[in-house]
């Protein structure tokens, strides 16, 4: 069960930021927290991928509060984020002998992720008067947060 609710909750954070979810697996299995070392997805345990993924996950923090960034439910976003949602899923569920299960909860969290941030996004910049940057930087923060919770959860 801990496979289906990490796998889920990973892929809600690649609904809120595509790559967050991505770095995030890649820190845990080159920790040796997620073991994919013998897999098709072995790579993402190195420390260069883990760097990467970690940059790419700030610059699109960075890009994402850029006015003319494109909204998370044009089809290109949106299917970023579902098949990160899927990859996310598939990392856990091979760790964990649970394949299938893995990517099915990754995709449904990546879409429910995607149409929950931005309605909650949408709602919290109400809060802020109309201004973006508060309710960006909670994003921000609920997705690393929920990361980290994913991640430790699968331990």
């Amino acid at each position: 069960m801990s496979v289906l609710i990490s796998a889920f909750v990973l892929g809600f954070v690649c609904g809120l930021r595509v790559m967050v979810g991505l770095a995030a697996i890649s820190w845990a299995a080159s920790t040796q927290h997620l073991p994919l070392q013998g897999t098709w997805l072995a790579f993402m345990g190195s420390r260069i991928t883990s760097y990467i993924c970690s940059a790419l996950a700030i610059g699109e923090m960075i890009n994402d509060k850029l006015p003319k960034t494109p909204s998370r439910l044009v089809p290109p976003q949106f299917g970023a984020r579902v098949v990160m949602g899927a990859l996310t899923g598939t990392a856990i569920g091979i760790a964990h002998g649970s394949l299938l299960l893995g990517i099915l909860a990754g995709i449904v969290g990546s879409v429910i992720g995607t149409l929950a941030g931005a309605k909650g996004r949408a709602y919290v910049r109400k809060l802020f008067s109309g201004h973006d940057l508060p309710a960006a930087l909670l994003e921000d923060v609920l997705a690393v947060a929920l990361a980290f919770s994913a991640l430790s959860y699968v331990g």
